[in-house]
């Protein structure tokens, strides 16, 4: 059966630029995936999809204008529902090869031509068909209503369409812009399907203002990008676009010198890819007084509010430079340049009068605005939360650092919020905690205070570094405990996607301090000091936050290539200092690498299970009460090996720890070869589940080996 490819474009008004690529991916992605699902493409069939300010559109590999038929075996019933004793068709029989399309004008014929089959106890009828395959029309027409239903569109509108039909009339059509054309080629044959009002054609609209001809008619599938690219000025592939951006922004950057590059930040490269059609970057400046301003500041609003490129110097400083992506190419580029450095202008001049306003004020004065401010509405403002913030970083770094690092961690909490009370910040809530950074040095407060206050909402997202120092670990511990421990009290806890307070974000943050700056606290601990500085605004069982931020963990560890088995059997134990898992989790993997872990997980689980139906036992041995050799050996083996694996344990040495336990093997399965546990004597008996709880001790220190066990 001869193919050919397949091209359908769907021409719209400018479609969201934060949602083009997607839509571009989905359209593409279903409407193949359903020509495949209906025999029109074959399985490897190679699809690409074009997506552009005003288009979304696919091209898709070897569709035939007829899928094969295909022969289809269906169940009927059981035998004894449509056969009766003597074998011919029932009623109910006949009416269901009828409503199949089969012939019953002969019941006998029609009742030989079905096949009878075992189904589960009983026997069943089952009818062998051939079912037509799909006229491309028919199969594009169903590809294109599935493809259009699935767009992930973040916005639906409503708009009128004028009716093609005898009698003029509008109809209302609901979708993500007003679509204005639609092509379907087959080669070089127009599949006419319809779509939101639409029948398919073979022309489109170029760009607004630099397409050759209008419309652009597109005489073949394969020529798409190519005709388009040449008559109507466009470049209609999303990741080509991108790269030309790409391109050109780096010739820019190197044309005005001096190690000069174009900011990275890949949304806005795919924010300002889905907003034109054929890009052309064009070099624009502005006052260099304005330099004087935080450079996150002029970056921000260069890049938020306008779309522009700023250029960095290869110090990584801020230049009075920047790059703009245009929508056209015009032969003297000097209006566009203009105006568009008068318009940044003003954005600028705001930054700097925000600024300068700041400052005339310091965070201390700012302090008491804070009680003003409501956090929560079960938690109070933001000046009490700034007051448990500063309890339980003064406690944390009493403990880490004693009272040098409590007076400043105290002293970093204090002021860390007050930048939300500036006006810079009040127009830009990204650069919270950096602009209290600036206006804290402003203040002539210390490097460590200032960039404590600056860090404190570190690490924002996952990859983010850490605080750079001890004050502002300690302040941005405190401030993510006190998040957590505050909204699990009332009950706000992260439930399916949901996750409104990113309480999960903030609780792998905690982890990764923990971790990461190895800090001698236990998890236990740190919560145990941040519950009572909230009174009785929280109640709730600590454990459930507990059992999130372990939960957190284990995801985090098994991400992070560790094995399931592994990570059960280290955080089976809990672990209360979050800087020793690693080490843990590499000695448990180095222990299961060894021939004899199989047998002693095996046997850990064994001692385990016997434990726990034996209820409280006292993990105490006398020697005098050993009878069989086999227990009398485990206890001198025990005696050679288990205070030498405890002292490598203590020397944090638990790859050792756990090896040298190794050599009790022989002398476990001997043990359970030979020794009844549960003797009818009570006092062998308690000896040995004795001997059994001292070895469970010994060898579950790193971590619940009988998780290793198959």
């Amino acid at each position: 059966m001869t193919t050919q490819n397949l091209l359908v474009e769907l021409f719209v008004e400018e479609l969201p630029p934060k949602a083009l690529n997607k839509l571009g991916a989905a359209f593409s992605g279903v409407l193949a995936e359903q020509l495949k699902a209906q025999g029109l493409a074959a399985a490897d069939a190679v699809v690409t999809a074009f997506a552009s300010p005003r288009r979304l559109a696919a091209h898709v590999t070897g569709v035939s204008a007829q899928a094969a038929d295909k022969a289809v075996q269906q169940k009927l019933m059981p035998v004894a529902v449509g056969l009766d004793a003597a074998g011919n068709a029932s009623p109910a029989l006949l009416k269901k090869l009828q409503a199949l399309g089969a012939d019953v004008s002969d019941p006998a014929t029609a009742v030989a031509a079905l096949k009878r089959a075992p189904d589960g106890k009983a026997e069943a009828l089952f009818y062998d068909s051939i079912v037509k395959g799909a006229s491309l029309h028919a199969g594009l027409q169903k590809a294109l209503e599935e493809a259009l239903a699935k767009l992930p569109i973040p916005k639906v509108m409503q708009y009128q369409l004028e009716t093609d039909c005898e009698l003029p009339g509008w109809s209302s059509v609901n979708f993500v812009r007003p679509a204005h054309s639609l092509i379907a080629l087959h080669g070089s044959a127009v599949v006419p399907v319809k779509a939101l009002g639409l029948t398919a054609g073979n022309s489109t609209q170029g760009h607004r203002f630099e397409a050759k001809v209008s419309p652009v008619v597109l005489p073949h599938a394969d020529q798409y990008d190519e005709v388009l690219k040449r008559d109507g000025a466009v470049i209609a592939s999303f990741a080509e676009r991108r790269s030309e951006i790409v391109r050109q922004l780096q010739a820019a950057a190197a044309k005005v010198g001096n190690g000069a590059r174009p900011i990275e930040d890949e949304a806005l490269l795919d924010e300002v890819t889905a907003l034109v059609e054929r890009p052309n970057v064009l070099t624009c400046q502005f006052e260099t007084e304005f330099l004087g301003v935080p450079q996150e500041c002029l970056i921000l609003t260069m890049k938020a509010n306008q779309k522009y490129f700023p250029l960095i110097d290869a110090s990584g400083k801020l230049t009075n430079r920047f790059l703009v992506v245009s929508n056209i190419s015009p032969d003297d580029a000097s209006l566009v340049i203009g105006g568009n450095e008068r318009v940044v202008r003003p954005r600028l001049a705001d930054a700097k009068f925000f600024f300068d306003q700041d400052r005339k004020k310091t965070l201390e004065s700012r302090v008491e605005g804070l009680s003003k401010v409501v956090y929560h509405n079960k938690l109070g403002t933001q000046g009490e939360r700034m007051a448990r913030v500063c309890a339980i970083a003064q406690a944390i770094g009493q403990q880490v650092g004693g009272d040098a690092l409590a007076q400043q961690a105290e002293q970093a909490a204090r002021l860390a919020k007050t930048d939300l009370l500036t006006d810079m910040v009040g127009e830009f809530p990204e650069l919270q905690g950096i602009m209290g950074g600036y206006y804290a040095r402003h203040d002539g407060l210390s490097t460590e205070v200032a960039e404590a206050i600056e860090d404190h909402y570190k690490p924002r997202f996952a990859g983010d570094d850490l605080p750079r120092n001890h004050v502002g670990l300690v302040v941005a511990l405190a401030d993510k405990l006190e998040t957590l421990v505050g909204m699990f009290g009332i009950g706000n806890v992260p439930t399916g996607d949901k996750d409104p307070f990113a309480l999960r974000r903030h609780a792998l943050g905690v982890i990764r301090m923990l971790i990461e700056k190895d800090l001698a606290l236990g998890l236990p601990e740190l919560l145990a000091l941040s519950i009572p500085v909230f009174g009785d605004k929280i109640s709730g069982n600590a454990e459930v936050l507990i059992d999130f931020i372990y939960d957190r963990l284990s995801g985090n560890l098994r991400e992070q290539g560790f094995s399931a088995q592994e990570v059960d059997a280290v955080m089976a134990l809990r672990p209360a200092r979050l800087g020793q898992v690693s080490q843990f989790l590499s000695a448990v993997r180095a222990f299961a690498a060894l021939p004899e872990s199989p047998a002693l997980a095996a046997a850990n689980k064994r001692i385990g299970n016997i434990l726990k139906k034996a209820g409280e036992v006292d993990a105490h041995v006398n020697p005098a009460l050993l009878q069989e050799e086999a227990e009398k050996n485990l206890y001198a083996v025990m005696q050679k090996f288990v205070p030498e694996s405890e002292a490598q344990f203590k020397a944090g040495d638990y790859t050792a720890s756990l090896q040298t336990l190794a050599a009790l093997r022989a002398p476990v399965d001997a043990f359970f070869d030979d020794v009844m546990v549960n003797a009818e004597e009570m006092d062998l008996r308690l000896n040995r589940q004795g001997l059994l709880k001292s070895l469970h001790v010994a060898m579950n220190r790193v971590a619940d080996l009988s998780r290793l066990a198959a």
